[in-house]
């Protein structure tokens, strides 16, 4: 299943209501479960963003979905990178044919 992560910022309407925050962590990871993903770690990080979480969602139109479903909440900005492991970048790396 395609692997992705969100780095998200608080909007001034995250940071306002910031006290419901741990709800929203959990009505997240409830949207996901109903577009057939899951949510694998949600960390709260120090920087430019406020939260990194990383998703397996079975394709992009779903991932399209929970994104539009939290911009329109109004909490969070959310950046959305398609994340591929080792093994997949491997094997990516390995078509191109860059042996000389």
């Amino acid at each position: 299943m395609p692997h992705f992560i969100s780095l998200m910022r608080l909007t001034q309407r995250g940071l306002d209501e910031l006290q419901h925050s741990p709800e929203r962590g959990r009505i997240s990871k409830e949207r996901v479960e109903k577009l057939g993903g899951r949510s694998l770690s949600l960390y709260a990080t120090m920087g430019a963003d406020d939260f990194v979480q990383v998703f397996e969602m079975p394709d992009e139109a779903r991932m399209m979905q929970y994104v539009l479903t939290a911009r329109r909440d109004g909490h969070v900005d959310p950046l959305i990178l398609p994340a591929f492991d080792t093994d997949k970048w491997s094997g990516i790396v390995n078509a191109l044919n860059l042996r000389k």
